[in-house]
């Protein structure tokens, strides 16, 4: 928020005679108009993304009674696993099962429960190795968050409000890339100015040069936070979808069997996947109906990603599908690796660290820019100087024309930015004219 240039620049800077026209001024508005106005939200988003960033950790230790077991040389069959977590909650249907990918961590079992919220299981947690019940968990999403990580995460997506709550989210991510660029083409264009000094100068020089390190992750955070928003990420699935982007899997619906075939034991599904080369850490997807096969997919998302998947014919045993991620297309895998590098889980303790960095980075820069504001009220206009009169109208049509058609199209694409964007230009339009009629 660049506020310290709404200062120095001339009232008419994009009009001035002998001066070629400019979109400057107008950048100067929106850059400030989203500062001022959108900061609240991207400082929520800053400090609750924060707040997630280290729950992989914070899981560990307050839950590692359900996590962790001594090691031990003895394993139980897993189906006799999962008949102990059976037992315990006899009145779930059984979903999924995790089998413990090593010595010291335990077996999730999942399980369907009437009256959970949609993408929420009950989990139970069995020793592997006397198969001990640890503990049963409610868990969200794919990757199985534990209450701790997954009331943190609608924090941070919704503020637990539910779809309501997802519009505060969705407005940060759809003008944090505007502040961004923003940003950075105003710095650009006074980069060779002189800086001044005092107070407001000070405050400047941190808030670009802190801007200048974390831009690039912004951008990056605010493209993959659209993926998960309301309007503009039903926008992007669509489009994914039109041009199949989409993640790719494995048959998991076509009858393979006749209906009243046995069933092999998650034992039997879990070695037909190994020997079609999937390793530990995965999921077993049980049968969704009779003649379905076993689905098992590799669920580890640090780097080097493991996400093959295998369909195994719920009757014979045989492996009968395999999907490697390396043949996912390039559009899917991107879009794969932006997410787990959105939630810090790519690159492990590293990826985790850059976020921080970049999320107090974010706070840093919301409060000099709050701070440069409140330093330049008391001989400036409050919300700084309206967009000066017939400005854009002096903007030659090969600028103009372009930049509405592309405007336009952004803001359909991202509806939330779309609207909030009119109401900015509504306020400024009015701002002008109440300061030429006071004139």
């Amino acid at each position: 928020m660049t506020t310290d240039d709404l200062v120095t620049s001339p009232p008419s800077s994009a009009t001035t005679p002998g001066s070629r026209p400019s979109l400057r001024p107008l950048l100067l508005r929106l850059h400030f108009y989203a500062g001022v106005l959108v900061a609240p939200f991207l400082l929520i988003a800053a400090l609750t993304g924060l707040l997630y960033i280290f729950t992989p950790q914070l899981e560990n230790a307050v839950y590692d009674h359900e996590l962790h077991v001594a090691a031990d040389a003895r394993w139980q069959p897993l189906e006799a696993q999962v008949a102990a977590a059976r037992a315990t909650l006899p009145e779930g249907r059984l979903t999924k099962v995790r089998p413990a990918p090593s010595a010291t961590d335990t077996t999730q079992v999942l399980f369907s429960v009437p009256g959970l919220q949609d993408s929420y299981a009950k989990t139970v947690f069995v020793n592997p190795h006397d198969n001990e019940i640890r503990g049963v968990l409610e868990t969200y999403g794919s990757g199985q968050a534990l209450p701790l990580r997954a009331w943190l995460d609608q924090l941070h997506r919704n503020l637990n409000l539910g779809d309501a709550g997802r519009l505060y989210s969705e407005l940060a991510a759809s003008w944090l890339w505007v502040v961004v660029l923003g940003g950075l083409a105003l710095w650009w264009g006074r980069r060779r100015r002189d800086k001044g000094t005092g107070k407001r100068a000070k405050l400047l020089s941190w808030h670009t040069t802190t801007g200048l390190w974390v831009a690039a992750v912004l951008l990056f955070l605010s493209a993959t936070g659209l993926t998960w928003s309301q309007f503009a990420g039903q926008n992007i699935s669509d489009l994914r979808t039109t041009l199949s982007w989409q993640t790719p899997s494995v048959p998991a619906k076509a009858a393979q069997a006749p209906a009243d075939a046995p069933v092999i034991s998650t034992d039997a599904a879990l070695t037909a996947a190994r020997s079609a080369g999937l390793s530990d850490p995965v999921e077993i997807t049980m049968p969704a109906e009779a003649g379905s096969p076993y689905v098992v997919k590799q669920v580890q998302r640090s780097w080097p990603e493991k996400q093959d998947a295998a369909a195994v014919n719920a009757s014979t045993g045989e492996v009968t599908s395999v999907l490697r991620f390396g043949d996912w297309p390039l559009a899917a895998k991107l879009a794969r690796w932006g997410i787990d590098a959105h939630m810090g889980l790519l690159f492990g303790l590293a990826n985790q660290i850059v976020l921080a960095l970049v999320c107090v980075g974010l706070v840093g820069l919301i409060v000099w820019g709050y701070r440069m504001w409140w330093l330049r009220r008391p001989t400036q206009p409050r919300f700084g100087r309206p967009y000066p009169r017939g400005g854009l109208r002096k903007l030659p049509m090969t600028v103009l024309f372009p930049g509405a058609v592309v405007l336009i199209a952004i803001g359909w694409f991202l509806p939330v930015f779309g609207v909030s964007l009119l109401v900015f230009l509504a306020v400024d339009a009015f701002l002008g004219w109440r300061a030429a009629h006071r004139a």
